[in-house]
């Protein structure tokens, strides 16, 4: 089994997330008491929340960069970045370290592609709907991305950020999500990718009248199965 190097704190509560379904996965598939081999780096959110709000994504990358080099030497085979938005800088992640770091764009349009569909939602944060990075990853796999407009791109984004990465989840913001999501499917979407790792704190299938994709399960599901395509 490969050691996976998981650099969280992204915010911590989907951290956990990523954490217990690792080996969640790994105990299903190996049985008995077997759990996952992982690697922890997390980072204080404070701080990373500030390069992103003031737009320093250069020191950003850097930041995590140096973080990843840390996993790779304590012993990660392969990482993963437990956060969507921070994928804006994944580059600079990968040149930094020699083992993979898995994509989470990449991993939710496979599963995107292989349940038979081309056109999508995207709920994230702010950055991750309205800038290119995340949006574009998802066309190289000929997937048609879909963004809220602008009033719901701004709810969205609140309630992630004064709501889910503080831990508290609102039945009134699940209700305004899921009429997000309607008028994602009245625009024409056929699935909705939840782009943020901590929407799956407050959404789940039940929220969609279409099938809905959870970034972080889709995440860890495609780590634990690299990490265990090795069993020495």
């Amino acid at each position: 089994m490969r050691t996976i190097g998981m650099l969280g704190g992204m915010s911590w509560e989907s951290t956990a997330e990523y954490y217990r379904l690792a080996n969640v996965l790994v105990r299903e598939r190996l049985g008995g008491v077997h759990s996952a081999r992982v690697l922890l780096d997390s980072l204080d959110f404070a701080d990373v929340e500030t390069l992103q709000s003031t737009d320093r994504w250069e020191e950003a990358g850097a930041l995590l960069a140096d973080r990843a080099q840390r996993l790779e030497r304590a012993g990660a085979e392969l990482l993963l970045l437990c956060t969507n938005t921070m994928h804006k800088v994944v580059d600079v992640v990968e040149a930094a370290v020699k083992v993979p770091v898995l994509h989470i764009a990449d991993a939710a349009a496979e599963r995107v592609r292989h349940a038979g569909l081309g056109r999508v939602g995207l709920l994230g944060t702010a950055f991750t709907m309205e800038q290119n990075f995340y949006r574009e990853r998802l066309a190289r796999h000929g997937i048609e991305v879909l963004v809220p407009g602008a009033d719901d791109r701004a709810t969205v984004h609140r309630v992630i950020y004064d709501e889910l990465v503080r831990g508290i989840v609102s039945e009134t913001s699940r209700a305004a999500y899921a009429d997000v999501i309607g008028r994602l499917v009245a625009d024409g979407a056929e699935g909705i990718v939840l782009g943020c790792t901590e929407i799956e704190l407050l959404v789940s299938a039940d929220d969609s009248p279409v099938p809905v994709f959870a970034t972080t399960r889709i995440h860890v599901e495609t780590a634990v199965e690299r990490a265990l395509a090795r069993t020495d």
